[in-house]
C-alpha cells in the first residue's frame, strides 16, 4: 500500500514538472462551472476549466503546424529521384536500365507540340544520323570496302567504347585457361587488334581486285559471243509473239472511267440582294424600251436618219428586202458602224408586236402604203417596176407613210401596255388606283413588280414602304370581299404576294393583322352594348381569318397572332345569334377554319363541338331534349328553333350533294324556296362532315365519350326519325358507328379499399420501464445507432469549430504580415522625406549664402 502512495506521488510531481500550468494555475484563467443542484451518484465532468491555457496551448500547436504549413506552402525543398524504378526493388538494375533508355527514346523522339508540323523524327543508319550522312562529312578511303563500310569489329568496339576492361577481362580469362601463361597487356592487345584490322582489310583489298578482274574477263567473253546470238525474227513471227490479249471487263471499266467526262465546277449561287439589283435593271430597261417605244422616238430616229447613196447608184427603183447600208463614222482613229447595229438591235427586239400587226395590216392596205422598205410588191413583176417608174412621187411617198401608220400602231400598243416599273404607293388611295380596273393577272403582276422594284436591299427607305404595301393589300382584300359579288379568285392569287411579305416583315405583318382583329372585336362588343346582341361580321372578317391560318404557325401553344383569332372565332361561336341560313353559312366557315387551325395541335374546343349540336338541333323539329342541353347562341324554343328543318319531299329528292359557297355568306340575296331547302340540307351535310372530323380528331382523348354523348343522343333521338335523302342518312350512320368503335379510354373512379377498423379491446398494454435519464430506445441496434448519429454529431460540430478557429488563425497572420509590411513601407517612405527634407534645406541654405554674396 505505501509503494502504491509512493508511486502516485511520484507520478503527479513527474506532471507537475512537465506542465507547471497545472501544477500552479493563475487563479484568474480558472473558469468554475458551478451547477444548481448536486445530483446523488453523478460524476461531475468539466466542473473547473482553464479557458486561457487551453487558448494559448491551441496557438502555439498552430504556430507549430498550420503557421508552418501556411509559410511553405509554395516552396519545395525537398529532393526527390524521379527516375524510373528508382525505389522499387522488384525491378533488376538491367530491367531498370533498358526502360530508362526506351523512356528517354521515346521522349526524345516524341513531338513536343502537336501543331509543329515540321517536327520530324530523326532517322540513323547504323546509330549515326542520315541527316550528318547527307552532308558527306566524312572523309572516304579509296581502299575500304564500300559495302562493309562504317562496321566494326566487336573486339575493336568493345576496346575503344566499352573501356576495355571487360575485353581484357575476357582475354585474361581465356589465355589462361588455353596456355596457363600470364595475361598480356592492353597495350598489347590493342596492337594485336590494329595488326588485325590491317590484315583484314588488305583481305578485303585482294577479294574486291580479283572480283574486278573476274568481271572484265566474263564481259570480254559475253561480247564475242552476242555476235554469234545477234539473228532477227521475221515480222511474221514477231505479230504471232506480240499478239496481245482482249481487254477484259475489268479494263474496259478502266478505260471508260478514264474517258468519262469529269464533273464541271458550276458558278457561284447569287445573293438575295443581286437577285434583286438584276430583276431591278431588267425592269428598268424593258420601261425605258416601253416608254421610247410609246414617245415613237425609234421610228422618227429611222425615218429621219440619212441614208448614204454611192456615186455608182443608178436610182433604178428596186427596193431590197433589208436596207443594209450604214453611215460611216470614226471614233478615235476607227471606223465605227456597231452603234447602228445595236438600235438595229433594239428595235427589233422591242417592235416585235408592232411588226406583227403592220404585216397584218399591209395586207388589205393600198399598194402605195405596202411598198415600205420591207414590201416585196415591187418584185413581182416588170409591169410594177414600170408603173412604179412612171410615179416616183407616189413611190418616195409610200415609205414614210408605212412608217407613220407603223409608229401610231407601236406608240398605241405601248401605251396600253403595262409598265415595268412602280413606285411603292404611299396611300391605298394610290394602290387601288393602280390595281381597279385591271384583270387579275395584271393586278398580280403590278403587286409583284412593285415589290421587286421597291426590294430592301436597294434602297434604305424601302423597308417601310413595303411594311406599307402590307396593310394596303390586307386593306384591298376587304374591300374585293365586301364586293357583290366578291372576286375571290383575286384574293386566293393576293394571299401569295401577302406570305412572301409576311416572310420579308414578320413583325409588321402581325401588328397590321392584329389591327384589323382587333377592329372586328371592337365593333362586335359595341354592338353587343347597344343592342344586346352582335351579328356575324361580314366575309372580310372571315378571310381576314383564314389569311390569318395561312400567314402564321397555327400549332404553337401561344403565338401573339392567332392566339387573338382563336379567342375571336370562339366569341363568334358563343355570343352572335343564328337569324338566317347567312349565319348558319358563316357559322360552318368558323367551324372549319377551327379544324384548321388545331389540326396539327389537336386541341379541344369545345365552342366547335356546341355550335354544331345546335346546328343539327336546329334541322330536328321541336321535341323535348333528353341527354343534351343547348346553350348561347342556340335556343331548344323559338323564332329559329327550326331554321334548317326541310319538309317538302320533292326538295329532298332534287338534292345533290356538294359543297357550300362562300357567297351564300357575302350579302342577302333573292332565292326560291327549293334553292333554299337545298342550302339547308346542304348546311347539315357539311355540319356532319365537321363532327365527323371531330370524332376522327378528339378520340385519343380520355373524355371524348363525355364529350360526344349529346351529339350521340340528338343523332339516334331526332335525325334518324327524320325523312333526309339516302345520303344523309348513311352520314348519320358512319357517325355514329366511328363514335361507337372509339374505345373508352378512362377508368371510372373507385373508392380505394382499407382495410377494416378493429374493436376496441380493453386488454391494458405492458410498457418497460427504462432507468430515468436514459434514452428509451426499442432495441440494442437502434440505440447502437443513435449513439453514433450522437456522436458523428459531436465529432462533426468539433471539426467544423476547428475549422473555424484555423482561418481566424490564419487571417490574424495575413493581417499582421499586411501590417508589418505597410509599416516598413511607411518607414522606408519617411526615411526618403527625411533625406529629401536634409536636402532641400542644404540647397536652400547654400542658396542663401550666394544671395548674401
Amino acid at each position: 500500500m505505501g509503494k502504491a502512495k509512493a508511486a502516485g506521488a511520484r507520478r503527479k510531481a513527474l506532471g507537475a514538472r512537465r506542465d507547471p500550468v497545472k501544477a500552479c494555475p493563475n487563479p484568474f484563467e480558472v473558469k468554475v462551472n458551478r451547477q444548481k443542484f448536486q445530483i446523488l451518484g453523478r460524476k461531475t465532468r468539466h466542473d473547473v476549466g482553464l479557458p486561457g491555457v487551453s487558448r494559448a496551448r491551441a496557438i502555439r500547436k498552430r504556430t507549430q503546424t498550420l503557421l508552418k504549413e501556411y509559410k511553405e506552402r509554395d516552396k519545395s525543398n525537398v529532393f526527390r529521384d524521379k527516375r524510373f524504378g528508382e525505389y522499387n526493388s522488384n525491378i533488376s538494375a538491367e530491367e531498370k536500365m533498358m526502360k530508362r533508355f526506351a523512356l528517354e527514346q521515346q521522349r526524345h523522339h516524341e513531338k513536343k507540340s502537336i501543331y509543329n508540323l515540321n517536327e520530324d523524327e530523326e532517322l540513323t543508319h547504323y546509330g549515326q544520323s542520315l541527316a550528318d550522312i547527307e552532308k558527306h562529312n566524312d572523309i572516304v578511303d579509296s581502299d575500304s570496302d564500300v559495302e562493309e563500310r562504317g562496321t566494326l569489329s566487336a573486339e575493336l568496339t568493345a576496346t575503344h567504347f566499352g573501356g576495355g576492361s571487360r575485353l581484357l577481362h575476357t582475354k585474361n580469362f581465356q589465355q589462361e585457361g588455353e596456355e596457363g601463361e600470364q595475361p598480356k597487356s592492353r597495350k598489347e592487345l590493342i596492337e594485336e587488334l590494329i595488326a588485325k584490322s590491317k590484315q583484314e582489310k588488305r583481305e578485303r583489298q585482294a577479294q574486291r581486285e580479283d572480283a574486278l578482274e573476274l568481271t572484265e574477263k566474263l564481259d570480254q567473253d559475253w561480247k564475242e559471243i552476242q555476235i554469234l546470238l545477234s539473228h532477227k525474227t521475221p515480222k511474221s513471227e514477231k505479230r504471232d509473239k506480240k499478239e496481245k490479249p482482249k481487254p477484259d471487263a475489268y479494263d474496259m471499266m478502266v478505260r471508260e472511267l478514264g474517258f468519262e467526262m469529269k464533273a464541271q465546277p458550276s458558278n457561284r449561287m447569287k445573293t438575295e440582294e443581286e437577285l434583286a439589283h438584276e430583276e431591278q435593271e431588267r425592269l428598268r430597261k424593258l420601261e425605258a424600251e416601253r416608254l421610247r417605244r410609246m414617245l415613237g422616238k425609234d421610228e422618227d430616229e429611222n425615218f429621219k436618219k440619212p441614208k448614204h447613196m454611192s456615186a455608182d447608184d443608178l436610182n433604178d427603183g428596186f427596193v431590197l428586202d433589208k436596207d443594209d447600208r450604214r453611215l460611216l463614222s470614226y471614233k478615235d482613229g476607227k471606223m465605227n458602224v456597231e452603234e447602228d447595229v445595236q438600235e438595229e438591235q433594239s428595235q427589233e427586239a422591242s417592235g416585235d408586236k408592232s411588226e406583227e400587226d403592220e404585216s397584218e395590216g399591209s395586207t388589205g392596205e393600198d399598194p402605195e402604203e405596202s411598198d415600205g422598205p420591207e414590201g416585196h410588191s415591187d418584185l413581182a413583176s416588170d409591169v410594177e417596176s414600170e408603173e412604179e417608174n412612171e410615179k416616183p412621187e407616189k413611190e418616195h411617198q409610200s415609205p414614210e407613210k408605212g412608217l407613220i401608220t407603223r409608229g401610231q400602231k407601236a406608240q398605241n400598243a405601248a401605251s396600253t401596255e403595262l409598265p415595268y416599273t412602280f413606285a411603292a404607293p404611299e396611300s391605298y388611295e394610290e394602290l387601288r388606283s393602280l390595281l381597279s380596273g385591271r384583270s387579275m393577272e395584271e393586278q398580280l403582276l403590278v403587286v409583284e413588280r412593285i415589290q421587286k422594284c421597291n426590294h430592301p436591299s436597294l434602297a434604305v427607305g424601302n423597308k417601310a414602304k413595303l411594311e406599307k404595301l402590307f396593310g394596303f393589300l390586307l386593306e384591298y382584300v376587304g374591300d374585293l370581299a365586301i364586293d357583290d359579288p366578291p372576286d375571290l379568285r383575286v384574293i386566293d392569287k393576293l394571299v401569295v404576294q401577302l406570305y412572301s411579305l409576311c416572310q420579308m416583315f414578320p413583325e409588321s405583318a402581325s401588328d397590321s393583322v392584329k389591327f384589323v382583329l382587333r377592329d372586328a372585336m371592337h365593333e362586335m362588343e359595341e354592338m353587343i352594348e347597344t343592342k344586346g346582341r352582335a351579328a356575324l361580321p361580314g366575309l372580310d372578317v372571315l378571310i381576314y381569318l383564314k389569311i390569318v391560318g395561312l400567314l402564321f404557325p397555327t400549332s404553337d401553344f401561344w403565338h401573339p397572332v392567332v392566339t387573338p383569332a382563336l379567342v375571336c372565332m370562339s366569341q363568334l361561336l358563343t355570343k352572335c345569334p343564328v337569324l338566317s341560313l347567312q349565319d348558319v353559312v358563316k357559322g360552318l366557315f368558323v367551324c372549319c377554319l377551327f379544324l384548321e387551325y388545331v389540326s396539327l395541335s389537336q386541341r379541344f374546343i369545345p365552342e366547335l363541338v356546341n355550335y354544331i349540336l345546335g346546328i343539327l338541333y336546329i334541322a330536328t323539329p321541336n321535341k323535348q331534349s333528353q341527354g343534351y342541353a343547348l346553350v348561347h347562341p342556340f335556343r331548344a324554343r323559338g323564332k329559329n328553333s327550326e331554321l334548317l328543318l326541310v319538309s317538302d319531299r320533292e326538295d329532298m329528292a332534287t338534292w345533290q350533294r356538294s359543297s357550300l359557297s362562300l357567297r351564300w355568306a357575302s350579302g342577302p340575296r333573292t332565292q326560291t324556296a327549293t334553292e333554299a331547302n337545298h342550302i339547308r340540307l346542304s348546311c347539315v351535310a357539311v355540319a356532319l362532315s365537321l363532327l365527323k372530323r371531330c370524332v376522327l380528331m378528339y378520340s385519343t382523348l380520355p373524355s371524348f365519350h363525355a364529350i360526344t354523348s349529346p351529339v350521340r343522343a340528338l343523332l339516334t333521338e331526332h335525325l334518324m326519325d327524320c325523312s333526309h335523302p339516302h345520303e344523309l342518312q348513311e352520314l348519320y350512320q358512319s357517325v355514329l358507328t366511328e363514335m361507337e368503335n372509339q374505345k373508352q379510354l378512362y377508368r371510372p373512379l373507385t373508392c380505394e379499399k382499407s382495410k377494416p377498423v378493429p374493436l376496441k379491446l380493453f386488454t391494458p398494454r405492458l410498457v418497460k420501464v427504462l432507468e430515468f435519464g436514459r434514452k428509451q430506445g426499442s432495441s440494442k441496434e437502434e440505440q447502437e445507432r443513435k449513439k453514433l448519429i450522437h456522436k458523428h454529431k459531436r465529432e462533426f460540430k468539433g471539426a467544423v469549430r476547428e475549422i473555424r478557429k484555423d482561418n481566424q488563425f490564419l487571417a490574424r497572420m495575413q493581417l499582421s504580415e499586411i501590417m508589418e509590411r505597410d509599416a516598413e513601407r511607411k518607414r522606408k517612405v519617411r526615411q526618403l522625406f527625411n533625406s529629401l527634407a536634409t536636402q532641400e534645406g542644404e540647397w536652400k541654405a547654400l542658396k542663401r549664402k550666394k544671395f548674401k554674396k
